[in-house]
């Protein structure tokens, strides 16, 4: 029975997001829009230049607000990688700083300093 509910929701997350794709593109267009009106506006040096990025960056703000459907488009896709990951049997591991091993040389030898010392 498990089984049959990841079928459903994956098959409703599959087609939600497959109908919201031209969202999800109108979404990431609406995204480099702000991210190039605020990278162009902190680069920029007269202010008729950061006006008109100021412009473009709200341009993408406001296209990114219409774009709604694209935000259930994403959540559709969050829903599918949950289906996957539970299909599959893998556990959901949210890396945390405790959690993630670090290749940091410094503090592994900080870790191999500290047993020696035990």
């Amino acid at each position: 029975m498990k089984k049959f509910g990841l079928i459903v929701l994956g098959v409703i997350a599959g087609i939600v997001a497959l109908v919201n794709l031209g969202s999800l593109l109108g979404l990431a267009l609406s995204a480099l829009l702000v991210i190039a009106g605020m990278h162009f506006y902190l680069k920029g040096g007269s202010t008729l230049s950061k006006a008109f990025w100021i412009a473009v960056g709200i341009v993408g703000l406001l296209s990114a607000i219409a774009n709604v459907p694209g935000f259930f488009g994403i959540l559709a896709i969050v829903g599918l990688w949950y289906v996957i990951r539970k299909w599959k049997q893998q556990p959901l591991i949210i890396p945390t700083l405790t959690t993630t091993s670090s290749t940091d040389p410094f503090t592994n030898f900080e870790k191999q300093w500290n047993e020696l010392n035990k």
